[in-house]
């Protein structure tokens, strides 16, 4: 293809806080046409402008919500290139082989393709996983770990925001070979609370919101950060009284041997050309006001002995989510990974 061609994409599930940050950043992307937002057959927002929900978008993004039947008509999709599905789990499960039939290249933000294990969905997710041949050819789409596999495949599935954060700090220690052998990482996170999506609940109300944790012992994204990092964690995440952005603070054991010098080299090599992942100088620790709104992830680290405790922050809404699915979405089709995220010029 030729890249100065518009690829036709839809967004599903567009009436979330995902997908209006999804719907922003492909109206904003020189190669593709943003063609449709949909949202499911009994949506309360079904049939309003996407800028009457959101109004920054006002004048930017004025298209409809239109409703989606769960069985799609291939007809009516036989000209989309692209689709993002920042719908339910169950939903995407449903959706994602039916675009895929139609020939469409498919970006998961859901958790439905996220683990190749079918017995993870009912006891994380709740419902049974019929599409065992997608989930062997789906690729986990942490873009910085996962790009020749992002070029290639039909199904790209999002990590979760949780997990972009954990991983991109644990990888490159495990990549490295500096973690004891029986290094169990604790991974202890925040989030604010657009993590719990756009839906009332008591439970995520801002005014009932202070500090807590929840999910303790049972949380979904802690069989996702162990399964692609190959070793058991302990993750602990927790609901803080801010509107957007995650941090995780990380506590791992390093093999005796290992230096200061030895880390430094392992997250330089990792990430010295990966431009949305910053390590920020000595001294400078990750804080979620500098990363929020933006597609970056920060990453620093301190060694106390052979204890090492890593600083991780993100926007779960960016980073965490829609940018991560545009990064992919860049590398798939042989654009400038930061296109339509940082300030880069289309060439």
């Amino acid at each position: 293809m030729n890249e100065k061609d518009q690829l036709n994409v839809i967004i599903v599930g567009a009436s979330g806080y995902t997908g209006a940050e999804l719907a922003a950043q492909v109206e904003r992307h020189p190669y593709a046409k943003l063609c449709g937002l949909y949202v499911s057959e009994n949506s309360q927002d079904a049939h309003k402008p996407i800028s009457q929900l959101y109004g920054q978008l006002r004048g930017v993004v004025d298209l409809p919500l239109t409703p989606l039947a769960a069985t799609i008509d291939p007809q009516t999709f036989a000209d989309i290139d692209a689709v993002f599905l920042a719908t339910a789990h169950s939903v995407s499960h449903d959706l994602a082989p039916q675009f895929l039939a139609c020939g469409c290249q498919v970006f998961d933000l859901s958790g439905a393709f996220r683990v190749n294990q079918a017995d993870f969905y009912p006891k994380f997710y709740g419902f049974e996983h019929h599409h065992a041949d997608w989930l062997d050819k789906a690729v986990y789409g942490l873009a910085e770990w996962q790009a020749e596999g992002v070029r290639d495949a039909q199904l790209i599935a999002l990590p979760g925001c949780y997990p972009t954060a954990s991983l991109s700090a644990l990888k490159p220690l495990q990549h490295a070979g500096l973690l004891t052998d029986n290094c169990t990482p604790v991974i202890d996170a925040t989030s604010g609370v657009s993590g719990a999506g756009r839906k009332a609940s008591l439970t995520s109300n801002f005014c009932e919101v202070s500090l807590n944790p929840y999910g303790v012992g049972v949380h979904r994204h802690q069989p996702e950060i162990s399964y692609h990092l190959g070793r058991e964690v302990i993750f602990t995440p927790h609901l803080g009284s801010f509107p957007r952005g995650i941090l995780a603070t990380i506590h791992v054991d390093l093999k005796t041997d290992v230096t200061l010098a030895d880390v430094n080299q392992a997250y330089q090599s990792a990430y010295a050309d990966k431009p949305l992942v910053r390590l920020l100088e000595p001294g400078i620790w990750p804080a979620i006001k500098a990363v929020a709104n933006t597609p970056f992830v920060d990453l620093n680290w301190s060694l106390q002995g052979h204890h090492l405790i890593i600083f991780s922050a993100e926007d779960n809404l960016l980073k965490g989510a829609s940018a991560q699915a545009i990064q992919c979405f860049n590398i798939h089709y042989g654009y400038p990974s930061t296109l339509a995220l940082t300030g880069d010029v289309a060439c």
